[in-house]
């Protein structure tokens, strides 16, 4: 365990080395940012991040955010970002903000159960920016066995923390003294499940209120009537054909010996405007009334029932219709 100044410009430089040699070969080191002192090691091997998790005497379950040092980091790490999320970067980091976003699913790293997300942040701290740069993305979590009190100074860490770690970089005190605030940025609308230096009014401020779950849109109406008026007049036709080819084949099986009444032969003028008649039958048509005087004749020159009264009776076609009509309202939407 060393210790190392990088308040004095003289040995900053120094001290920022052993750091990174550190990080390099799999050690933890202590370092200054601006809300309290972090215990950091490289995001990318995980069995340094797996010896963090225990000097803090934390699980997987507990996975540590991520610290970087450009804004452009942002997007290599994170996807999917919800449209707020840059401009609260551009204006609040570096700052006091760790946001909980969506992890690239290309890169491959371990830092405990995560869920498939990263918590990312930019400190406002000079060394830890200094030292990101060289490094690359660190694992970083406060520097402090867990449910103790977070670590405001060197001598804080390495009380705690003692020979687990490698490199203590002694930044002086830490600046706010307060952690970080961390908004989950993965559900809708945004939480806030830490509050920290960053409060609530200024995300707002920045951003609108991310915190209120947006107005449902309003149903649209009409094109639902509109597509079942267009489909009723089709299953209409459609069924009045059916009625109207079942209607003649029946007429054309039926023998007449066994309905009891015989057929009354028709001059060919009368079967052809029969024919006619039939053929002009539909749905939507209703059949032609017959001539007062040849419906008299008719009615004294047939039986009760002929042949004829399957295609030229109203009764047959009428139950299609309504087949046809109970079609077309279960075509509309409710």
């Amino acid at each position: 365990m060393t210790v190392h100044d990088t308040q004095n410009p003289e040995s900053r430089e120094a001290a920022l080395a052993a750091a990174v040699d550190a990080v390099r070969s799999g050690d933890l080191i202590v370092l200054p940012t601006d809300t309290v002192y972090g215990i950091g090691a490289d995001a990318f091997t995980p069995d340094a991040v797996q010896a963090l998790l225990e000097a803090k005497g934390r699980g997987r379950d507990t996975p540590p955010p991520v610290l970087i040092g450009d804004h452009a980091v942002l997007l290599a790490l994170a996807a999917n970002l919800p449209d707020y999320v840059e401009d609260l970067a551009e204006e609040l980091w570096p700052g006091a903000l760790t946001l909980i976003l969506t992890a690239q699913p290309s890169l491959t790293w371990d830092l405990g159960e995560t869920r498939g997300t990263v918590a990312l942040r930019m400190p406002e701290e000079e060394i830890a920016l200094e030292l990101l740069r060289r490094t690359g993305p660190l694992a970083v979590s406060s520097a402090n066995r867990h449910g103790k009190p977070a670590a405001l100074s060197v001598l804080d860490a390495a009380t705690q923390l003692g020979d687990a770690v490698e490199v203590y970089l002694d930044g002086g005190p830490a600046r706010i003294g307060e952690s970080s605030t961390i908004l989950d940025t993965t559900v809708t609308p945004a939480e806030i499940v830490r509050q920290g230096a960053i409060t609530k009014e200024q995300i707002i401020e920045v951003v609108g209120d991310i915190f209120t779950a947006p107005e449902p849109e309003p149903e649209e109406t009409g094109s639902g009537d509109a597509e079942g008026d267009d489909a009723e007049p089709t299953s209409t036709t459609e069924d009045a054909d059916a009625a109207q080819e079942h209607s003649g084949e029946a007429a054309a099986d039926e023998d007449p010996a066994a309905t009891g009444a015989a057929p009354v032969p028709a001059p060919a003028d009368a079967a052809t405007d029969g024919a006619e008649a039939a053929g002009a039958t539909s749905v939507l048509d209703l059949p032609a009334e017959p001539e007062p005087a040849a419906a008299a004749q008719d009615d004294a020159s047939q039986p009760a029932e002929t042949p004829l009264a399957g295609l030229t009776g109203q009764a047959p076609a009428e139950a299609p219709r309504r087949a046809s009509q109970e079609d077309g309202a279960e075509s509309t939407p409710g």
